[in-house]
């Protein structure tokens, strides 16, 4: 059994009486012993700090508002895209290309003009965490990035914060409580992320978008039990969610005595620069990648330049488009198929937004190949945007 943890918020912020209002729109929550008056008046005096408004910011952000949360704070510096309303549901057609924090905030004004809601519309970043994450009771995380998962979590940790962590990939999803002072934390579960490009990001490997909308009220509903207190959380657990074969798998998880930031001898008492940590930015003493640009592949192509190019994208990636002129060797392959790159022909690699092709070139030149190899800038979606623009978008 879970350790049952006690409410999150000050005693000074939810000992007020609750309104008409709240009594009539909360009455269903109400009733519920677990909740009660006691429980409305902690979530209303509590506040909660959602890092992301996409896939699952927007679930959470609703159902918490609905649920009464009384400040919900919103990071992004995102702004809608049509490709995001398939899942992204607090967002409409008509709030494409206006700030996520300025659409999200609306949404939830429109459903519970009782909230007070705060907006970031910049970067969570080492320099503002700690100044912003102080500020609230619970830190929901909704990101999709290893560098910003990393940094919600050593923050929390320095400040004592729960973090309702969840993350979603084509039909899976995870949900957990990191809170270190009952239970581990990330980094306990993943000391380091993978290498940059090795796991695909939503935008290149999909997602259903449903998936979001059941890993996002999963987070919504252990941050209310942290609010309200009592309840067996997550912390301490990992539930691993299945959508396609409709199965739910749970973990155990343990604290790790060695871990960097919560263990007995902590290494890290400070935020560290993320992107260098999960080697977004290249080292000092790293070659940089050479790239090319769409218009200018485009033109030698047109020249009959010779030019060999490799699409290192998966099966249902080239269903959507088929790049021209290319050879097909997936990410995982290319190393061991080295042999069929000719190394006096230049070498243009393609993946979909321009970072797979990335590792894949620094792979292939620690395996020893020497011709010249290019990643194609902004992959496939820049060869659509400068040179195809009427090819289908993915």
């Amino acid at each position: 059994m879970s350790e049952v943890i006690p409410s999150v918020v000050p005693e000074d912020r939810w000992k007020k009486d609750l309104n008409h209002d709240d009594l009539t729109r909360y009455s269903r929550q109400l009733i519920l012993s677990e909740i009660g008056i006691e429980g409305q008046q902690k979530i209303k005096g509590s506040k909660v700090l959602i890092v992301g408004t996409g896939g699952l910011g927007a679930p959470l952000a609703l159902y918490l508002a609905a649920a009464g949360v009384g400040t919900i704070g919103l990071v992004d510096f995102d702004t809608v895209d049509v490709s995001n309303l398939h899942r992204q549901i607090i967002h409409g057609t008509r709030d494409v290309d206006r700030p996520k924090v300025a659409s999200a905030r609306d949404r939830i004004r429109a459903l519970n003009p009782l909230v007070n809601v705060v907006t970031y519309d910049e970067p969570l970043s080492s320099e503002n965490a700690l100044d912003i994450i102080r500020e609230y009771d619970v830190v929901a995380d909704g990101t999709d990035n290893y560098p910003t998962r990393y940094l919600v979590n050593d923050a929390c940790v320095l400040l004592g914060k729960p973090n309702v962590y969840g993350s979603v990939f084509q039909f899976e999803g995870q949900v957990s409580v990191f809170y270190a002072k009952h239970g581990p934390c990330y980094r306990c579960l993943y000391r380091e992320p993978p290498p940059p490009g090795l796991v695909p990001s939503c935008a290149e490997g999909g997602v259903l978008g449903v998936l979001p909308g059941v890993i996002g009220m999963l987070q919504a509903t252990e941050v209310i039990k942290l609010l309200v207190g009592g309840g067996e959380t997550l912390a301490g657990r990992l539930l691993l969610y299945d959508a396609w074969k409709m199965k739910f798998r749970e973990l155990k998880l343990e604290s790790d005595p060695d871990c960097p930031i919560c263990g007995r001898h902590p290494t890290i008492t400070k935020l560290i620069d993320y992107e260098q940590f999960c080697n977004i930015r290249a080292k000092q003493d790293e070659t940089p990648v050479e790239s090319i640009s769409a218009t200018e592949l485009k033109r030698r192509f047109d020249a009959n330049e010779p030019v060999q190019v490799i699409d290192l994208r998966e099966p249902h990636e080239r269903a959507y488009f088929k790049f021209p002129n290319a050879k097909v060797i997936p990410l995982g392959q290319v190393v061991r198929r080295m042999d069929e790159l000719d190394p006096a022909i230049d070498a243009v690699f393609v993946c979909k937004i321009g970072q797979r092709s990335i590792l894949a070139i620094r792979n292939l030149r620690d395996a020893g190949y020497t011709g010249k190899a290019m990643n194609l800038l902004d992959g496939v979606q820049g060869w659509i945007n400068e040179v195809d623009p009427t090819a289908k978008q993915i």
